[in-house]
């Protein structure tokens, strides 16, 4: 029997715009402040509304009502799965068609609040998880008898980020400076990365905690997601080309990396669930799992240079991850590594089998031989100052489209 609060025909007495990425299906949790309450709170989308959860709460039958008045969504998440499900049932009927319980005094217009990030974010991986996306990087630099190197297949690559630096959708950032080899030269040189890119991910969090030394069973490991939403790794490639070896990504990811401001739990996303791509060869046990673990989640990048339009480079999808977000889970937590409420993992790049479907500008250009031409004439191989990114996701099916909104940012000039 479908869920109710899955149902494609599903309507709600709030005005849902046709396209909208936030029917009643959905009901993603953000934090949110109007001007005339300045106190950020918990709030759910609904078409070009939100629902004010700390003033609707006297209608739900949740225990703690005091985590629909707190900055962050992190008290809730802990509350559990059964809780979760419960409110979510309960604000669909809330919202439901013909239901006069609330009205629109519950409601605030999406473009009178200010939006900000919804957890407070504890620890931060990114993974490397996309095998196009790494092939196309290995073929790049180490040619294509190397391209993979010899555990990719075998464990979800992946490494510590900095949560600090994460920023909500609409925040600026200014184009990071560091050292570089440039090409052919003796000594590194300092100044600011000339190869800004982005990387098309999608993040998960963590709404369970575990104990230091226990590890979380693949099968099991959706127990301990809430939900996603979008992510943009701002990369700086001339850093993170002299810095990596042997440790890995550091200054040239740590300035700044960009979410979508809702999160989309994954009980909306359950009507979307479709298989990965086949492994091979089979991973090791603590990595296996049984049934669908991928979502048919569509995304598409824009790239908006200063007084233009918006122009898509790129459009791909969640499903092509070769690891998935279980078995990602699994292996964070194999060697004992505790979780905690609110942890951030992400994707690593999204890339799909073409060249429209790279998630990096490193790929969509070749790593800088291919310029893409835009709609002025002018060319990229990596963003200039006052160049914003548009990162977008949703699900589609049998008329249901489920939203994540949008991942926004303008690179600005270095700062002196």
């Amino acid at each position: 029997m479908i869920n109710k609060t899955h149902q494609p025909d599903a309507k709600s007495w709030v005005d849902v715009p046709e396209g909208s990425d936030f029917p009643i299906q959905n009901l993603p949790y953000g934090i949110f402040s109007t001007n005339d309450h300045p106190q950020k709170r918990v709030g759910v989308a609904i078409g070009h509304q939100i629902l004010d959860l700390e003033k609707a709460a006297k209608h739900l039958s949740i225990a703690d009502k005091s985590v629909f008045s707190s900055e962050v969504l992190n008290d809730f998440m802990a509350l559990g799965k059964e809780v979760h499900q419960s409110v979510r049932t309960e604000l669909f009927d809330l919202l439901s068609e013909g239901n006069t319980t609330i009205d629109a005094s519950y409601l605030v217009n999406q473009s009178d609040a200010t939006l900000y990030i919804p957890i407070q974010i504890g620890d931060y991986t990114d993974f490397y998880s996309s095998e196009e996306h790494a092939t196309n990087v290995g073929i790049m630099f180490r040619g294509k008898d190397n391209a993979l190197m010899p555990n990719w297949k075998h464990i979800p690559v992946g490494y510590h980020g900095r949560a600090s630096s994460i920023v909500v959708s609409g925040t600026d950032l200014h184009r990071p400076k560091g050292q570089k080899m440039p090409p052919n030269a003796d000594a590194p040189v300092y100044g600011p990365s000339s190869r800004m890119d982005i990387e098309l991910e999608m993040a998960f969090v963590v709404g369970k905690s575990t104990a230091l030394g226990d590890t979380v069973e693949a099968e099991e490991a959706e127990d301990y997601i809430f939900g996603m939403m979008l992510f943009n790794d701002w990369s700086a490639r001339d850093i993170q080309k002299w810095e990596y070896v042997p440790l890995g990504p550091f200054l040239g990811k740590n300035f700044g990396s960009t979410v979508s401001p809702w999160v989309v739990t994954m009980e909306a996303l359950a009507p979307f669930r479709v298989a990965g791509p086949e492994q091979s060869p089979t991973p090791l046990p603590y990595l296996q799992t049984t049934g669908p673990r991928a979502f048919d989640i569509q995304l598409e990048v824009s790239l908006q240079p200063e007084g233009l339009a918006p122009q898509v480079i790129c459009n791909s999808n969640f499903k092509y991850l070769y690891w998935s977000m279980s078995q990602q889970l699994a292996h964070q937590t194999v060697n004992g590594c505790n979780l905690n409420v609110g942890d951030m993992c992400a994707s690593g790049t999204i890339s799909g089998p073409t060249k429209d479907s790279f998630g990096s500008l490193l790929e969509l250009t070749w790593n800088g031989t291919e310029p893409i031409t835009l709609s002025d004439g002018s060319q990229r191989t990596f963003l200039e100052d006052n160049d914003t990114i548009i990162m977008k996701g949703w699900c589609e099916k049998d008329g249901l489209r489920i939203g994540f909104g949008e991942a926004t940012g303008k690179i600005l000039p270095s700062k002196k």
